[in-house]
Parts: C-alpha cells; structure tokens; sequence
C-alpha cells in the first residue's frame, strides 16, 4: 500500500508548500484572471484573481512521478502527455496574463500544437513500450464464457482515433474549468477511477495516479470557493493530457466516455450551443455555454454546482468500474 498512499500523501505536502511559495510570485507577476465579458456577471468580482496555478499541483507531481519511472515505465508516456499540454497552456496564459495579449494563442494554433503533441505521445507509446492501441470494450467482460473483456483493434485507424481521443479529452477538460474548484475536483474523482482501474489491469501507472490525486487535494486548498487561484489553462488542459493517456496505457479509452463523462458533455454543450445559435439566428438552447453556467444562471450556486458535477462524476465512475 506504499506504493499507493505514500505518493499522494507526498504530492499532497509538497502541493501546499508550493503553493505557499508560487502563490505571492503570481501576484507579483500581475498574473490575473481577466473574466471575460459575455460570461455570469457573479464572475466579474474574480478579476484579478491569479492565474497560472496549475503550476502548483504539477511541479510536484512531476517530481513525484519521475521518481517512480525506473520502476513503473508505463507512467513515463503519462509524464510527457501531461507536460507537453501543460506546456501549451502556460504559453496560452503567459501571452494572455503577462504579455496581454488578450487572446493568447488563436485557436488554430492551439489545436495544431495538441494536435502534435498527442503524435508525440502516441509514437512513444507505440516504439518505447509494450501497450497497443487496443481498446477495451466496457461490460463485453459479462458476456464471454472467460470473463475477460473483449478488445477492438482500430488497425491503420488507431493513431487518427487516439488524437481524436487525446484533444477530445484535453479540450473537455478546459472546458469544465470555469468554476471555482470545479475541474480540480472532478477530475480528482476521476483519478480515483484511474487507480482503481490500473490495480485491476495491472498498468503499472497508480503511483502516478495516486500523485495526481493528491496534488489536486493539495490544488483544492486554494482553489476551493473563493479561489484564491485559477488553475489557467496550464492546469486545464494538463488534467486531459494526463486522464487520456492514463485511459491510453490501460486501453481503455471508450471508458474516457464513461468516467469521466462531465469533459465530453462541457465539450458537446458548446457544440450544440454554437450550433443552434447558427442555426437560428441568434438563439440560445443553454442560458450560457459550457453547460456548468447554464446550471449556475438557473439559480445553483457555484458550490452547488461543483458538487452535483462531482457527485455524478462518482456515480459515473462506479458504473465504469463495474465495466471493466
């Protein structure tokens, strides 16, 4: 159990300590939140707020996570997910918060650079180690005579779906951040289903899993209602380069649709948001898109809001544990 509860309780120390230090350096970069105008007029009080605090909860579990490689080499495809997309949400936030430029990186950049760093990971995985892009078929394992659970093998098609896979989740999981708290502790929720999952197909990667949990415990402490800190997108699309390829290494990504169910439903609430206000010239199906503000102009505090997300985020996780 070591293995298990050392690197979270680890995580979780070093977390608060850094933030303790990077909090005061973000306020004196003058790294605020600038909350953007067509969003809950309730957010207008978070100007200012220091951004970019996805720094706090990933320095240490980077250094947590590379300690355990010499002996878990699955998690090093992990690693270099989560820093490639971390890399590319710091680049966003420090041209948005300290260079103000206030659209950071335009949208065709940002999505060419996650296009290729989801290459990158892939083509580790596939020439430095043993995992294939097979996929695991949820509940297939009810209906075999073995029990064991049927694989699909996308062939020629597995690179093309696990980019799909890859962006698909680091998107969502920017979308959801946009509560105080919110993406922090739905995704926590979601490791815990990472964990519990790699002890099950022994993956080799719950030490990483479990360092993720508790840097994100650790993030929370400042994080929670009123956040003293936002995670920026250096934390946002960190949470999906990490939850993919965790989901990767276990081949498990159709799980992805399961678990961790809230990113796809942010994503898809902007799809059809967009969609329908095009289609009908101007109206809205959602008060407000990503969905989390839809349910917040409806009345439901941010707190309220967070744990109803992260409380069907649980259920949604039993169900892809009963899956496997």
């Amino acid at each position: 159990m070591i293995e298990y509860i050392l690197p979270l309780i680890i995580t979780f120390i070093l977390t608060v300590l850094c933030g303790r230090f990077l909090l005061p350096v973000l306020v004196r970069l003058k790294a605020g939140q600038t909350e953007r105008e067509s969003g809950p007029a309730s957010h207008k009080n978070k100007n200012g707020t220091p951004t970019m605090g996805g720094l706090i909860f990933l320095i240490p579990w980077i250094a947590v996570s590379a300690f355990y490689i010499p002996t878990h080499r699955n998690i090093a495809p992990i690693l270099i997910s989560t820093v490639l997309f971390a890399l590319i949400g710091f680049i966003d936030d420090y041209l948005k918060v300290v260079k103000k430029h206030n659209l950071g990186l335009r949208a065709w950049q940002k999505f060419t650079m996650q296009i290729l760093a989801a290459l990158v990971v892939l083509l580790y995985i596939k020439y430095f180690t043993n995992i294939s892009f097979d996929m695991r078929v949820p509940f297939s394992a009810l209906f075999t005579t073995a029990g064991t659970a049927a694989m699909i093998s996308p062939g020629i098609l597995a690179i093309p779906i696990e980019i799909i896979v890859i962006c698909g989740t680091t998107n969502g999981s920017n979308f959801t951040d946009g509560l105080d708290g919110l993406a922090a502790s739905v995704t926590a929720v979601i490791t815990i289903f990472i964990t519990v999952a790699s002890v099950i197909t022994v993956s080799g990667i719950a030490p990483a899993s479990m360092a993720f949990l508790g840097g994100l415990l650790g993030f929370l402490v400042y994080n929670h209602y009123p956040a003293k800190v936002f995670m920026g997108d250096t934390g946002s699309l960190s949470l999906g380069g990490f939850t993919s390829a965790a989901f990767i290494m276990m081949n498990m990504p159709i799980y992805i649709l399961i678990a961790a169910f809230i990113y796809f439903a942010e994503v898809m609430s902007v799809v059809i948001q967009v969609s329908y206000y095009n289609a009908t010239g101007g109206k809205r199906f959602f008060k407000m898109a990503p969905i989390h503000h839809h349910f917040e102009l409806s009345g439901l505090s941010e707190v309220k809001v967070v744990l109803i997300f992260s409380a069907a985020t649980l259920v949604l996780v039993l169900v892809g544990l009963a899956a496997i």
